[in-house]
């Protein structure tokens, strides 16, 4: 194989890590909760940018990374006070849901641009020496993410099918009256998917820094991969959305082989439009 498409196999296996993080939350809001939040990776910016700050005492960045994410989980939990608590109370359609999520994507993002600016900001980190393996360039910080996506993938697998949290977010997403009926305390749950949501995709913004830039519309540029994601591994279904985040991160950057990089985008486009048109259920059956 050309050593210029193993590399990009190798930088597209990073992206994947990131998105699989971030689109695991998505699909357990929507799973859970039946919330497409447009918001999301906003949050996935707010939770780059807040490690950032931390980074900036000169905290080492794992533990930034770790810290950031529950300044993010914070914020998300007063979004579910403030905003989608009523939302639900009220009975609000899918589409009044998706605007607010539009507006709170917005109000995020010009929030991150008021408090940090609009310009491309790095962490503080020493600069290392990318590792040769057979003359592919792989830099440790992409070899770091993906050892890191892995644990917390494994985690994340642990929590859903060997603890009582795990098989009650199960239990919620395949029937919320079911659940709430057989002793369920549903919002409860719905507590802890934020903090499962907020908190993984947090961590794939910060880890998203450690390989690019930190930019106030980073998350919002990713939305597009993250539903595709989810959509080609099947709605609600976070194994799915894992095995669907490593497909389009090696597919658009593979397709930098062929065509300029700004077609990246299109290219998770495209590969959603046709799993929606060919199997509009997914990869996987769409459920936890």
């Amino acid at each position: 194989m050309d050593q210029e498409l193993i590399q990009l196999l190798v930088n597209g296996v990073a992206v994947g890590s990131i998105l699989a993080l971030s689109a695991v939350g998505l699909t357990l809001t929507y799973g859970i909760l039946r919330l497409a939040n447009f918001a999301h990776g906003d949050f996935m910016t707010l939770g780059a940018f807040l490690t950032l700050m931390v980074n900036g005492f000169g905290i080492n960045i794992w533990l930034s990374v770790a810290i950031g994410a529950i300044l993010t989980i914070g914020v998300a939990l007063l979004t579910e006070k403030l905003i989608w608590l009523p939302m639900r109370d009220r009975r609000a359609s899918p589409t009044t849901l998706i605007i607010i999520s539009i507006g709170l994507a917005l109000f995020l993002r010009n929030g991150i641009i008021l408090i940090w600016g609009a310009d491309n900001q790095k962490y503080n980190l020493p600069v290392l020496s990318a590792i040769d393996v057979f003359g592919i360039r792989i830099s440790q910080s992409r070899l770091i993410v993906v050892l890191l996506a892995l644990v917390v993938i494994l985690g994340l697998h642990f929590l859903l099918q060997n603890t009582k949290i795990g098989k009650a977010m199960r239990a919620v997403a395949d029937n919320v009256d079911l659940a709430r009926v057989s002793g369920i305390n549903v919002e409860r749950i719905v507590i802890w998917t934020w903090v499962l949501a907020a908190g993984l995709t947090a961590v794939g913004g910060g880890m998203y820094g450690l390989i690019t830039a930190v930019r106030p519309n980073m998350g919002w540029f990713l939305i597009l991969p993250m539903f595709a994601s989810v959509i080609l591994g099947g709605i609600g279904n976070p194994y799915g959305a894992i095995a669907g985040a490593f497909v389009i991160g090696m597919t658009q950057e593979l397709s930098t082989y062929l065509m300029p990089s700004e077609y990246k985008l299109g290219v998770a486009l495209v590969l959603m439009v046709l799993v929606l048109l060919i199997r509009p259920q997914g990869l996987f059956r769409g459920t936890m």
